[in-house]
C-alpha cells in the first residue's frame, strides 16, 4: 500500500486529492486546521492531522505526528489568494504577509520537515502553484500579490531540488478550477483537475525534478 500526505485538505483541491487517493487504495494522511474538517477527513478514511501552515510551530508538529512514516507522495495544497488588486493599488501589508506566509513560507518550512519521510522511498513532493505564477505568461497584474507568491513558490521548489537528489519535487498548475478560490465560472471541475494532476505526477520521472507542470500534461513557462 502506498502512502500520501496532503497538506491543506479541508476543502476543494486538497479534499479531492484525499478522496481520489483513498479510492485508489492509498493510505492517506491529511491536514486541516479546524475540528469539523478533521472529523470529516476521519469519516472519509484519512488519518487526520491538525496543522496550520500559517503557524510555524504547528507546521513543525508534522515531524512527530508523522513519526517516521514513509511517504510515496506529499502534496502541499494550502494557500490563500489575498486580493484581486493589481499594480495600480499598493498592497496592504497584512494581506501581503498572510499571502506570502501561507503560499511561500509554509511550503519552504515544510520541505525540510517532510523530506526525510519522502526520501526514504524516493518519493515525490508536489506543490500546488498556479498559471498566474508564470512570469512569461503574465498578461495582467490582477492579483499581483498572489502572482508574486506563486512565482516565489516556483523558485523555492525549483532551487530546492538540488539539495534532495533522491526526492522528486515539482510545482503543479491545477488549472482554473471550480473552487471557492476559482469561482463557479471556472471551466474545470475539481475532480477533473485532481485526476489530471495525479496522472501527471505518476508519469513524472526523477530527472524532471524541479519542473513546473500543468494538470493537462503541459510544461509551464517560468
Amino acid at each position: 500500500m502506498r502512502t500520501a500526505l496532503i497538506i491543506g485538505a479541508s476543502r476543494g483541491i486538497g479534499r479531492e486529492f484525499v478522496r481520489q487517493l483513498l479510492s485508489a487504495g492509498w493510505k492517506v494522511f491529511a491536514t486541516a486546521r479546524d475540528e469539523a474538517s478533521l472529523q470529516a477527513l476521519k469519516e472519509e478514511g484519512a488519518h487526520a492531522l491538525k496543522v496550520d501552515v500559517a503557524i510555524s510551530e504547528s507546521l513543525a508538529g508534522l515531524t512527530w505526528q508523522l513519526d517516521g512514516e514513509r511517504l510515496d507522495l506529499a502534496v502541499y495544497v494550502a494557500g490563500v489568494f489575498g486580493s484581486y488588486d493589481g499594480a495600480t493599488e499598493p498592497p496592504a501589508a497584512a494581506m501581503f504577509d498572510a499571502t506570502m506566509h501561507a503560499n511561500v513560507l509554509g511550503a519552504m518550512q515544510a520541505i525540510p520537515l517532510v523530506a526525510p519521510c519522502i526520501e526514504s522511498v524516493k518519493g515525490k513532493f508536489v506543490f500546488i502553484t498556479s498559471g498566474m505564477g508564470s512570469i512569461s505568461d503574465a498578461e495582467s497584474s490582477m492579483g499581483w500579490v498572489y502572482r508574486a507568491s506563486k512565482a516565489a513558490l516556483n523558485m523555492a521548489v525549483h532551487s530546492a531540488r538540488n539539495d534532495y537528489p533522491t526526492m522528486t519535487l515539482i510545482t503543479m498548475n491545477p488549472g482554473w478550477v471550480k473552487t471557492d478560490m476559482g469561482g463557479a465560472q471556472a471551466p474545470t471541475s475539481v475532480a477533473q483537475s485532481v485526476s489530471g494532476m495525479l496522472g501527471v505526477i505518476e508519469k513524472t520521472k526523477p530527472s524532471e525534478s524541479g519542473s513546473f507542470q500543468s494538470y493537462d500534461g503541459r510544461k509551464m513557462g517560468w
